[in-house]
């Protein structure tokens, strides 16, 4: 490889890292640009850790002659342990070794022990080299410590002596890059998981000063379990947050598929927004939200029915109102939520559901634009005081949901709670 290819590639693998081209993208562009100046590589692999919610570390591959999956994600290890080829890999290898850098020349009859060595050599493969790179201490994000790869070759020879110093000096640059893109990929993963997909955005272009914020028109929703508390008091603790999980990931899957914004989670408590072009499209938004949480509550609670574990159900407040929506805190610890007369109103509705007995309730402005379809499903039920609010208030709910959790029996039900030793009562 001459001097023009080596600064091609390099220069290259800076602007892509710096562009942000995809982490797949990067071992492809490299791999193909080093076929171009003679290295001959035939696969790749890159490993690297990351911090998400569901996938421990997320693998990128390439090969010249077929096709494969350019992204594999690895899903956390199971209480059994990892997986096992994980184990047998020549990244496991150099993570618990401690070394920067294994080789196999297959053609030389070099053992074929890391997991697909056997396959490649079979394949033809003549060589293989694996590197690790590691980051130092400040460069590190919790696990994301290291970037793995590993090249393939079927030239007759293997890789020349000119070839492994070719990967040796090009890799830091594809590693940089590489972490470069995965970095910020985290830092838009984090922002979401914790914040919600619109706070996250505004947050990740630039929101971030004390005391900015936007007045909107939303419709409001607050949710939290029915007989949280007591359930808390008569099950074991170690089935909490389990059920708390549960319970949760069937509210925010059904609020963001209606389109809403989960903005707080507040233990068992639940704070979310609907923004449409028109308020009746909040509305229906809210509304649809609640239909899709019926359905999955039913298979929920059918599910740990049979597992023998607490069920119980969702108390909701809607609401309609102007809030404030933006960054509210100290110097150094901001939130970013929405706050106002309005937010107070819709938590102060749903801690009425268990003295009036229903799992919804909705306050007259919401009521108000209830599309047409459904104001013939509203019921009122009278004026009533709200905690903190001057003025009492006049709520309503749906004739479908006349229905209590307690009277329906599905707060917590009869029967021994596994691994408890308690027995749970009707709510």
């Amino acid at each position: 490889m001459d001097d023009s290819h080596v600064k091609e590639i390099t220069t290259w693998l800076m602007q892509a890292g710096l562009m942000g081209l995809p982490e797949a993208d990067l071992l492809a562009g490299f791999c193909e640009r080093c076929n171009a100046g003679g290295l001959q590589v035939e696969r790749a692999s890159a490993v690297m850790d990351t911090l998400h919610p569901v996938y421990e570390r997320r693998a990128f591959r390439w090969d010249r002659s077929r096709w494969v999956q350019p992204v594999f994600e690895f899903g956390f290890a199971t209480p059994g342990g990892v997986p096992s080829d994980w184990h047998r890999s020549a990244f496991h290898y150099l993570k618990t070794t401690g070394g920067n850098e294994v080789r196999r020349r297959l053609l030389n009859g070099d053992p074929a022990d890391f997991y697909l060595l056997d396959a490649m050599k079979a394949d033809g493969f003549t060589d293989f080299i694996a590197m690790a790179h590691r980051f130092g201490a400040q460069g590190a994000i919790g696990e994301i410590d290291c970037f793995f790869s590993h090249f393939g070759t079927r030239a007759t020879g293997g890789f020349s002596q000119t070839d492994e110093e070719a990967l040796r000096n090009f890799l830091p640059y594809l590693a940089l890059a590489v972490k470069c893109v995965v970095v910020s990929g985290v830092a838009s993963t984090i922002a979401k998981v914790y914040l919600g997909e619109d706070a996250a955005s505004q947050v990740l272009h630039g929101r971030i000063t004390r005391g900015r914020s936007e007045r909107i028109s939303a419709a409001l929703w607050f949710s939290d379990l029915a007989n949280f508390t007591r359930i808390s008091d008569t099950v074991d603790p170690d089935e909490i947050i389990p059920m708390l999980n549960d319970y949760a990931d069937a509210v925010i899957s059904s609020i963001k598929e209606a389109g809403g914004e989960v903005l707080k989670l507040m233990g068992d408590g639940t704070l979310a927004i609907f923004r449409g072009e028109v308020s009746s499209e909040s509305c229906a938004a809210a509304l649809k939200a609640r239909t899709l949480l019926d359905k999955r509550l039913v298979d929920l609670n059918a599910q740990r029915r049979i597992e023998g574990r607490p069920v119980t159900d969702i108390y909701l407040g809607l609401h309609f109102g102007d809030v404030f929506y933006g960054n509210i805190g100290s110097q150094d610890r901001l939130d970013f939520t929405v706050i106002g007369p309005a937010v107070n109103e819709v938590s102060r509705i749903v801690s009425l559901c268990r003295s009036l007995q229903r799992k919804l309730l909705m306050s007259a402005p919401f009521a108000a634009i209830v599309p047409p379809s459904q104001t013939e499903s509203l019921l009122p039920i009278g004026s009533h005081v709200l905690r903190g609010v001057s003025r009492a208030q006049e709520l309503f709910t749906m004739t479908s949901e006349s229905a209590t959790p307690a009277t329906r029996t599905t707060a917590l039900e009869t029967g021994v709670i596994r691994g408890s030793g308690v027995r749970a009562e009707a709510c």
